[in-house]
């Protein structure tokens, strides 16, 4: 049950619990307990609301930035990646593989702010070696979720 109840929660947060139980073919009180276990145990971390800011009046300016680091003897990049997120600018955080060690994502109102950040705050810490920053211009998809999704016309084609 676990794995299938969370990818349903995954995909959206917000689905009634009556209506989870019988996609479970579960009882309603076992799902709640179950999901109140996952949380005590820190495997559903958090519930967000995915937004297309591009159909608001709010300007959100998203980066990615790679970040090349020395990892600190003993700690690897562990150290390094809880100083990056606990600026409050930073909506993620990643390790990855290839040329660039971090993964870093910024939600920002400008590319102003973000090249700040970068050269004031991200540049200056002694471990960072080097970093790229790529701008965001458009979103097709986003945690699994198209943006303007084209739309079929499923009339029925009538000929002469």
């Amino acid at each position: 049950m676990r794995e299938e109840l969370l990818s349903l929660i995954e995909k959206n947060s917000r689905i009634d619990l009556k209506e989870l139980a019988v996609l479970l073919g579960k009882d309603e009180i076992d799902v709640v307990n179950e999901i109140s276990k996952l949380e005590a145990e820190g495997i559903i971390c958090g519930y967000h609301t995915l937004i297309n800011w591009e159909k608001t009046s709010i300007d959100k300016v998203n980066a990615l930035i790679e970040v090349k680091v020395t990892p600190q003897r003993g700690q690897g990049f562990d150290k390094i990646a809880e100083r990056i997120y606990n600026y409050p600018e930073v909506r993620a955080v990643y390790l990855i593989s290839g040329g660039y060690d971090l993964l870093v994502i910024l939600e920002e109102k400008s590319l102003r702010e973000i090249a700040n950040f970068v050269s004031d705050k991200l540049s200056t810490l002694d471990s960072v070696l080097s970093t790229a920053t790529h701008f965001v211009l458009k979103k097709y998809k986003d945690h699994g979720t198209i943006f303007d999704k084209k739309k079929i016309d499923e009339r029925e084609v009538i000929t002469p």
